[in-house]
């Protein structure tokens, strides 16, 4: 019974085997569906990006030029202060001591100076009677020279002491906000040991590296946006303020650029992203999304870092409808596109999804989306 079931399965397997069955026929081929380009959009500008960090244009370390105990110091990080602000007192007792010394030592000259010229304006009288010899008249002169300048001298110490009692008060010498504050009140302090540390908050710059090439078209000046790495929607105008004529490393120059512009929400030590707008190599090019790219391929970098690299795309021929494989040049970026200086025309339809799957020579067939 199991011979004539096995026999029967096969006879049905070889029927279904049969020359008569449609399933022998070839397959067509099929075409992909291929989305295109058209290169049409010029640019004349590529734009070079540049993460960096916002840093206050001024900032200062504020100290005493006169020794002394502090008063209470009631400033706080991150307080805001105004030009002309109290930042510390030193407590001004033994400077007004000094003032005060001072001050009398002034009236001590004063009264040695009138004594000397009126001896010296009866000497005077009293040679051109005879009564006394011309060396105690010219000794009474040097005496008259004397304490006029001993009378200075102590006019000028009395005008230091007054300084240095004005300079008994610490102020902010801008509008800023203290970022450090070094003392505790009632303590002692030296003439120059650091206080606090403020920074102007209306005035920010960033700095960053750049290599020998780009180093090269940059000047003193040249326009610059910083855009907010965390909130990109503010994008504020700046200018290139510094440029380093020496590498801090190898072939990395600084740049330093200032804001034109401000808003509330800046911050010191924010990220942020500088971008540099640069002539195209050649004058013009076309843009093209970075999709163009296949996953294997890569920009070939040439030895020379002012030559455009080359990369291979996909252009749709329409008299074949196949694509084929060109190699093109690449000028730079501008917002998020690859600019192609060389290699296309006006017109054409370049390949920008699933490039991946394509081969030199494949017939595809255009999707009516293509851009």
């Amino acid at each position: 019974m199991r011979t004539y079931l096995i026999m029967g399965l096969c006879a049905v397997v070889l029927t279904g085997c049969g020359d008569d069955d449609s399933r022998t026929g070839e397959m067509e081929p099929v075409v992909r569906g291929l989305k295109s380009c058209l290169i049409d959009d010029a640019e004349q500008a590529t734009i070079r990006r540049y993460p960096s960090v916002l840093q206050p244009s001024s900032t200062t370390t504020l100290s005493f030029e006169v020794a002394g105990r502090l008063q209470a110091v009631t400033l706080d990080v991150g307080q805001a202060v105004a030009e002309g602000d109290v930042i510390a007192e030193l407590d001004p007792r033994s400077l007004q001591i000094q003032v005060d010394n001072a001050a009398a030592a002034v009236r001590q000259a004063e009264v040695a100076t009138r004594n000397a010229e009126e001896d010296f304006k009866r000497k005077s009288q009293l040679l051109e009677e005879g009564v006394v010899t011309k060396a105690q008249a010219d000794q009474s002169e040097t005496a008259l020279e004397t304490n006029r300048a001993q009378e200075i001298q102590a006019r000028k110490q009395l005008e230091n002491a007054e300084d240095d009692l004005k300079r008994a008060v610490l102020r902010a010498p801008f509008d800023g906000i203290v970022s450090k504050v070094d003392v505790e009140s009632f303590a002692n302090v030296t003439a120059g040991s650091p206080v606090a540390t403020i920074y102007a908050d209306k005035s920010f710059e960033s700095s960053f590296t750049v290599s020998f090439d780009v180093v090269n078209q940059i000047a003193v000046g040249k326009t610059a946006t910083v855009r907010l790495a965390d909130d990109p929607a503010v994008v504020l105008a700046a200018h290139v303020s510094e440029l380093g004529s020496r590498a801090d490393t190898v072939s990395s120059f600084p740049v330093v650029v200032t804001l034109d512009d401000t808003n509330p929400v800046l911050k010191a030590g924010m990220a942020v992203e500088i971008a540099l707008e640069f002539p195209v190599p050649k004058g013009i090019g076309y843009t093209v999304p970075l999709t163009v790219l296949p996953m294997e391929g890569r920009l070939d970098v040439p030895d020379d870092p002012s030559a455009p690299g080359t990369v291979d795309v996909f252009v749709f021929d329409e008299a074949t409808s196949t694509v084929k494989s060109r190699p093109v040049s690449i000028g730079g970026l501008r917002e998020n596109k690859l600019i192609v200086i060389e290699g296309l025309e006006p017109g054409e339809q370049v390949a920008c999804a699933g490039v991946a799957f394509l081969r030199d020579g494949m017939e595809v067939k255009l999707l009516p989306d293509s851009e």
